[in-house]
This record gives C-alpha cells, sequence and structure tokens, in this order.
C-alpha cells in the first residue's frame, strides 16, 4: 500500500493509505498544488463530487479546504475500502463515499455541484462517456477540473480557462456557462 499526502487546509500533511489497484494514479502534489491555486484555496460551502474517486485525494483536499459536501464515487472494492477508512481516519463527516460507476451516478443523481473533478483512467474514453451528462451534475456557474492523456479545449460547452501539463498528465480547469 502506498500513501498519499493532503497538500493543504485542516489537514494539510494527513497522510492517506491509498489502495493497489492497477492503473490507480493519485493526482500528484504540485497538480493538486496548482489546481486548488486556480479555484482558490477557501472551499467553504461548496459542493463538489469526485467522480472517479480512486484515492480520493482530490476530494479530500477540497473537503480540507472547507467544502460543505463532497461525494466520492469509486467502483473498485479495494479502493472504495481505502477511501472509506480515510473518510473514518480524517472524521470527513461532510465526505459520504459512493460504490458504483461515474456514469451511472451522472446519469442518476438529482444533485448539481460547484465543482466536479473528472480524474478517470487514461486511452479508454470516460471524458467522452460523461460528457453528456456534465451539465446534469454541474452547477451553471460551477467549475470542471478534468485530468486526462490528451489537452482538452472544452467539454459540454465548458471551456479551458487554465491547463497545465505535469510529465504524462495533462490538468485543466473548465468554467461552466454563467446564467
Amino acid at each position: 500500500m502506498s500513501r498519499v499526502r493532503i497538500v493543504g487546509g485542516a489537514w494539510r500533511s494527513r497522510l492517506l493509505d491509498v489502495a493497489k489497484v492497477p492503473g490507480l494514479r493519485p493526482t500528484p502534489d504540485r497538480v493538486r498544488e496548482t489546481v486548488f491555486n486556480w479555484l482558490g484555496q477557501d472551499l467553504s460551502g461548496l459542493t463538489c463530487l469526485d467522480l472517479f474517486g480512486g484515492s480520493g485525494i482530490l476530494g479530500f483536499e477540497a473537503a480540507s479546504r472547507g467544502a460543505a459536501r463532497v461525494v466520492i464515487v469509486e467502483s473498485d472494492a479495494r479502493a472504495y475500502g481505502a477511501l472509506k477508512q480515510a473518510a473514518m481516519t480524517l472524521h470527513a463527516s461532510q465526505v459520504e463515499m459512493i460504490r458504483g460507476d461515474a456514469v451511472k451516478f451522472a446519469q442518476t443523481t438529482s444533485d448539481r455541484f460547484d465543482v466536479v473533478f473528472l480524474d478517470p483512467p487514461y486511452n479508454k474514453g470516460w471524458l467522452e462517456r460523461l460528457e453528456p451528462m456534465l451539465e446534469r451534475v454541474l452547477k451553471p456557474d460551477g467549475w470542471l477540473y478534468a485530468e486526462s492523456e490528451a489537452a482538452v479545449t472544452s467539454l459540454a460547452g465548458w471551456h479551458t480557462t487554465k491547463r497545465g501539463q505535469a510529465g504524462q498528465v495533462h490538468f485543466h480547469l473548465l468554467q461552466g456557462r454563467q446564467e
């Protein structure tokens, strides 16, 4: 089992166990630092969705920075177990874990979120599959964070406002349409 460190907020420097799951790659520290600088360090009152939980680090970083509610969706049993343990260790009552498929969750939830994190397994077409559902889960003025193996200019009408690259990881912050 490996570990990942929360880089900011109330739980700064806390280490979380990461399940050994093929293809699971936690977002690197410096990428998370950049993303939360873009979003602002204080997420107080915001609702966040981490659709491909994996290590859960994006969701836990958001909760550490004051997000009122964080929903983490994960399909793998071992990763889900590690996420549940991390939430208990941190006493993260604002973090809700859902074991299930990201696409099914996006198709069926009635909730809309201020920030949606998309860090799916690479080279499997997940962003394209989720694109038709993003409007259902993201508030019109919300933020969409996407990690991928290639640059993303837009998804479902949200346009990239900031982007970066760290090794093979392309990361993007997209902003929704203002109503």
